[in-house]
């Protein structure tokens, strides 16, 4: 099922096509209304319902950007393929690719349940490189260059003890950027990391609405004292896919307002 919307005006990502994963997170929309904002078309993918896409159709249309929206289980790599294909289909090769899509319990080694352990690491590992290596099979296919920029964590580089599957998803989705990285390189496609820290909506956003002084702790941990905004993240993800970035790939842009740099993650004291 898709919604179209109207055509693309001009800016520094047109006339490229993005396919973001995870689409209707608070991440996931600001990511695909920032590429819209610069000139690209955008297919969004997410497992929620077409309904539940309007609002972000909306906002894609009036940013002048060629939109649609897929339900799509990135878990399911002939589900990706066939979703790539769709897309290219109607608005065009993807040269913008951005896995995005991820889950997380909040419990610890002895608590997750091997469920719990296998779906965190299906959807957040798994399915990115679902997505990444359909989008790259595409390009390398057509000779095109283009950008990957999976969406990380700052929890790939720290032991957060309260939700451990979330931490080796991204520690491997990490892995996974730079191996690809050095593999397509020679062809033309960058694919780099933006981790964030503390994000204040999203994943981490529903921890805060349920415990606000978590929010405060959280804030006040970080050495900039300030969480981050979803907008900021989509920011540094465009700004990746720009056509002058040449010289970066295999990279970790690593936005966590100076976390890394003081503690790990313990719980009681941050998220």
């Amino acid at each position: 099922m898709s919604g179209a919307a109207a055509p693309g005006g001009a800016g520094p990502l047109s006339p490229a096509v993005a396919i973001v994963s995870g689409a209707l997170g608070d991440i996931g929309r600001a990511v695909c209304e920032e590429l819209a904002s610069r000139g690209a078309a955008v297919a969004a993918g997410d497992l929620r319902p077409t309904r539940e896409a309007r609002p972000l159709l909306a906002s894609l249309a009036g940013a002048g950007a060629r939109a649609r929206y897929d339900r799509v289980d990135v878990t399911d790599g002939g589900a990706v393929r066939d979703w790539v294909a769709a897309v290219e289909a109607d608005l065009g090769l993807s040269t913008i690719i951005v896995p995005n899509a991820a889950v997380v319990t909040v419990a610890g080694i002895r608590a997750i349940t091997s469920e719990e352990w296998t779906r965190q690491i299906a959807v957040n590992l798994t399915g990115a490189f679902h997505l990444a290596r359909a989008g790259a099979d595409r390009l390398v296919e057509r000779e095109t260059p283009g950008r990957i920029v999976f969406v990380g964590s700052w929890a790939a580089d720290a032991p957060h003890p309260h939700v451990p599957a979330y931490c080796v998803s991204k520690a491997g989705l990490r892995m996974l950027c730079r191996c690809m990285a050095l593999e397509l390189a020679g062809r033309g496609i960058l694919v780099n990391e933006v981790a964030p820290g503390y994000v204040d909506a999203g994943l981490s956003g529903r921890m805060f609405e349920a415990d606000p002084d978590l929010r405060v702790r959280a804030a006040a941990a970080t050495p900039v004292r300030r969480l981050i905004e979803p907008a900021e993240v989509a920011m540094q993800v465009a700004n990746l896919c720009d056509r002058r970035v040449r010289h970066i790939t295999g990279a970790t842009l690593l936005m966590d307002g100076g976390l890394s740099l003081v503690t790990p993650a313990a719980p009681g004291r941050e998220p």
